[in-house]
């Protein structure tokens, strides 16, 4: 692929070897029948409102950012691999607890399954967040690499899913419709594609301009898109320039571990719950005051019937109507009547009634 001239006569020959790649891949990472004996993952339960993932090369800071950020005790030392085992911690902010996972320090190849690199990406995959660990004193090259290895193993950081649907059937051939003008690719190439993967009956709707990598990634189906943050630690030892054009790079927050006093830490915590797009929630008991110490919440976009299942499983089940009060409520600052698909808003004061 790499000696292959871009061109449009060559094309479909690179869609169809990407399409390969990709299935090659896949199959490398999620082998369909289980031989030999089972690996040893990072068996850490998912809890509070978010996880948050710390993905680096060793010896960038990560448990030192654990340990101060959380008051979780992670070894530090300033040898590489401290490491060896995910750390769980939690960070209260705004009445919301987030879970911060310190990860084992990856090593290029990790995707391949180098110094338990697959167990470490693989548990990326459950985060909401990731924040990229890196060294300020150190190349770009560190960020590339490890925007590589999280590539490889299906992370996709900070892009979105692609709007594309695809449906199956099995007679009636291929259908594709295009609701925009594709520039990055075309139906032949589309075709091409879906015959390597020995797709010949299916309907395709495509509502934005997509990439051949794009296309792939939606026939795979299992990639994830998660948002990301890249933090550059040890940023005392770097010229005021530096530190400069780094901190107005998209997506990143600049850090000191060693000095906090200086290069505080809330920025960062800060950027964390921005990124998450959590909602809080306070719920309101019949004729009493809403509790406000203690906030449900919940992701940006969730529903009365989350709150629901926030509060009990059964409430959802014995829903009879809901009454809010705040930005999501027409008539504020009155209560408005809800159902189960009305959308709540960042504090948002919901009332429950059952059944």
């Amino acid at each position: 692929m790499a000696r292959t001239q871009k061109n449009k006569a060559t094309e479909y020959h690179l869609g169809l070897l990407k399409a390969k790649l990709a299935r090659y891949r896949a199959q490398l990472l999620e082998p369909a029948s289980k031989s030999g004996p089972a690996g040893v993952g990072f068996d850490v339960q998912k809890a509070g409102d978010a996880r948050v993932a710390l993905i680096g090369f060793p010896s960038v800071g990560k448990s030192t950012l654990l340990s101060k950020t959380t008051h979780t005790a992670s070894e530090v030392a300033s040898y590489e691999f401290t490491t060896l085992t995910a750390i769980p911690g939690v960070i209260e902010y705004k009445g919301a607890r987030i879970q911060l996972l310190d990860l084992p320090g990856i090593v290029e190849g990790a995707s391949q399954g180098r110094g338990r690199g697959r167990q470490v990406v693989s548990t990326a995959k459950t985060a909401d967040l990731i924040l990229v660990m890196l060294d300020a004193t150190k190349s770009d090259e560190q960020r590339r690499l490890l925007e590589i290895e999280l590539d490889a193993v299906g992370i996709r950081l900070n892009k979105r899913k692609p709007d594309v649907v695809f449906k199956r059937r099995t007679t009636g051939g291929i259908t594709i419709n295009c609701t925009v003008k594709l520039t990055k690719t075309d139906d032949k190439t589309i075709r091409t594609i879906l015959a390597g993967y020995k797709l010949h009956n299916c309907d395709i709707m495509i509502r934005e301009d997509i990439t051949t990598d794009d296309f792939i990634d939606v026939l795979i189906g299992t990639r994830k898109y998660i948002p990301c943050l890249y933090v550059y630690n040890k940023i005392d030892a770097i010229s005021l320039e530096q530190m400069d054009k780094l901190a107005h790079t998209p997506n990143t927050v600049v850090i000191s571990c060693e000095m906090e006093s200086f290069l505080s830490l809330d920025h960062l915590i800060e950027r964390m719950w921005d990124e998450l797009n959590l909602v809080k929630v306070y719920t309101k008991k019949r004729g009493a005051q809403p509790d406000l110490s203690d906030p449900i919440c919940l992701r940006k976009g969730a529903t009365i019937e989350d709150v629901c299942n926030g509060v009990h499983r059964s409430l959802a089940q014995n829903y009879r109507y809901g009454l809010v009060w705040g930005r999501s409520s027409k008539f504020n600052p009155h209560a408005q009547k809800v159902s189960l698909a009305h959308q709540v808003q960042d504090e948002d004061v919901v009332s429950i009634f059952t059944k």
